[in-house]
């Protein structure tokens, strides 16, 4: 069992910059590929970033592509999304996620594990 908690959203003005954090419980934490998803009000839950157990292989959605990046730290049990540069259409839940899995990391479906979610808001 993994238990996933995420931090660091909040209201940010357009151009600017936000990170966030998914600490995770157990002595597990490098057995899983993680990812960060996100879900606007009214829309589908869609895929933002990807790192792998060992944080040596990333893979962004195109719409955030050069201007987020993922990273992770084993030693601390943690996942971070630096996000730049955002914009409005950036608004969101963001989620962080954790997979088995070595394919498919895109898909929502490939991920067991899931955090509540930190609402980031980024004004015009």
């Amino acid at each position: 069992q993994v238990q996933l908690v995420e931090s660091g959203g909040g209201l940010v003005q357009a151009g600017g910059s936000l990170r966030l954090s998914c600490a995770a419980s157990g002595r597990t934490f490098s057995s899983y590929g993680m990812g960060w998803f996100r879900q606007a009000p009214g829309k589908e839950r869609e895929f933002v970033a990807a790192i792998s157990r060992s944080g040596g292989s990333t893979v962004y959605a195109d719409s955030v592509k050069g201007r987020f990046i993922i990273s992770r730290d084993n030693a601390k049990n943690t996942v971070y999304l630096q996000m730049n540069s955002l914009k409005p259409e950036d608004t969101a839940v963001y989620y962080c996620a954790a997979t088995r899995l070595l394919v498919g990391v895109t898909t929502t479906l490939n991920y067991d594990y899931w955090g509540q979610g930190t609402q980031v808001t980024v004004s015009s």
